[in-house]
């Protein structure tokens, strides 16, 4: 079993891309529903949620990995929950993709979207330190913009207004990578596409982490078998918004999931 959790529904992204990448395998998805956003919280209190829902996967769900599946989680508390979870229990984080934007940058200018929370964070600055090297790197904080996910409200005219202003300053000097900072924002890329136009590539780190766990996994997803893995949809308030996201965001629209939707419980005690 392999819990992925997150704020809230930003996570989805990248617990689809793990069920592409390890169909045959039993996953369960913990929406932080009742806490939701972390962006701005202090990381005192995010940690607290992060080892609160880390021990749960494992003692409750059987978990034998766990995806912090959230930017913002894992700059405050991937460290502290690795520490906390017996060694057998391998822990995968979600960092902005900097090292592969700033690789892959020709104008030596990138930007990254994150929130305020890791905007700030000296997990974001280290890997600016370790991975940008000579490349310019623009961090831009985004207030709002999870909830706006969170809300479903990807076709609000004034939030795409609100993108563009953001966005086009740095587009305007050269940003020719954009890294989606926080996973909910890999689901308002129908948004930022149209204002990068072809001027920057949208950087994503799903399918990077999909990888991690497929590599962690050993290589045990036998495609040779036709079992298809289980999936537990769990949610500390509104599991009704989970259901509702699964299907405007287009998640149901794969087959992997499509297989083994199950209705989400909610976990009031978590």
């Amino acid at each position: 079993m392999i819990g992925v959790f997150d704020s809230g529904i930003g996570g989805l992204s990248v617990l689809a891309a793990i069920a592409r990448a390890l169909p045959r395998s039993d996953l369960a998805y913990l929406a932080d529903t009742a806490h939701v956003p972390y962006g701005d919280k202090d990381d005192v209190y995010i940690r607290e949620r992060v080892l609160r829902i880390g021990r749960y996967l494992v003692e409750r769900q059987e978990c034998r990995q766990i995806v912090v599946a959230c930017n913002t989680a894992t700059a405050a508390a991937v460290a502290a929950l690795r520490e906390s979870l017996p060694r057998i229990i391998d822990v995968v984080g979600v960092e902005p993709g900097v090292k592969p934007a700033a690789a892959a940058s020709k104008s030596g200018h990138i930007a990254v979207l994150a929130t305020e929370s890791t905007a700030r964070s000296e997990r974001l600055a280290r890997l600016i330190r370790q991975h940008a090297g000579p490349v310019r790197v623009d961090i831009l904080p985004c207030p709002g913009w999870a909830t706006k996910v969170e809300s479903l409200q990807l076709d609000d005219p004034d939030f795409a207004e609100t993108a563009r202003r953001l966005l086009e300053p740095v587009l305007a000097v050269g940003a020719d990578h954009i890294v989606l900072g926080c996973t909910h924002y890999a689901f308002l890329a129908p948004v930022l596409e149209p204002i990068v136009a072809g001027r920057a590539v949208l950087v994503d780190v799903a399918d990077a982490v999909a990888r991690q766990c497929q590599r962690l996994a050993g290589g045990t997803d036998d495609e040779a078998s036709d079992r298809r893995g289980s999936l537990t949809l769990l949610a500390t308030a509104y599991p009704e918004r989970l259901s509702r996201a699964l299907s405007v965001l287009g998640v149901l629209g794969q087959e992997s999931f499509a297989a083994r939707l199950a209705s989400p419980a909610i976990l009031a005690d978590v």
